[in-house]
């Protein structure tokens, strides 16, 4: 049985904070859409390289933890009673921790926000420019 662990505690920390700094630079684009294209294009780089890193990272853990799942059978053993050996309780302790210390809804949670920010600024911008 491989070596059981999560991602490095400070490398996990670097991916939330880098998928937070690309949730701003993409929503602060509705913004600085008024002002200046190119700091525009400056974020949108940002964001880019942002979500690029931060969802290459999370289709990483996700798939690990799926197909750690999927090997071990464990979804079958577990609905159908069956007795988990010490590999199988490995296996499903570490999908547990990982699901316990992911950030990602934290992310989540600070993508709706700086959406809906985005939103009302872009509704409000626009109808003023509109009334105008």
């Amino acid at each position: 049985m491989p070596n059981l662990h999560t991602s490095n505690h400070y490398y996990r920390l670097t991916v939330f904070w880098v998928g937070i700094i690309a949730t701003v630079a993409y929503r602060a684009i509705v913004v600085l859409n008024y002002y200046s294209a190119f700091w525009v294009q400056i974020l949108w780089y940002i964001g880019t390289i942002g979500f690029v890193w931060y969802f290459a990272h999370r289709f990483r853990v996700e798939n690990g933890r799926e197909r750690l799942i999927k090997e071990k059978r464990l979804t079958y053993k577990i609905t159908s009673n069956k007795k988990l050996n010490e590999n199988d309780r490995e296996a499903l302790a570490y999908v547990l921790k990982s699901l316990q210390s992911s950030k990602a809804r934290w992310n989540y949670i600070a993508i709706f926000f700086f959406s809906a920010l985005a939103l009302i600024y872009g509704v409000y911008a626009d109808l003023i420019n509109f009334l105008k």
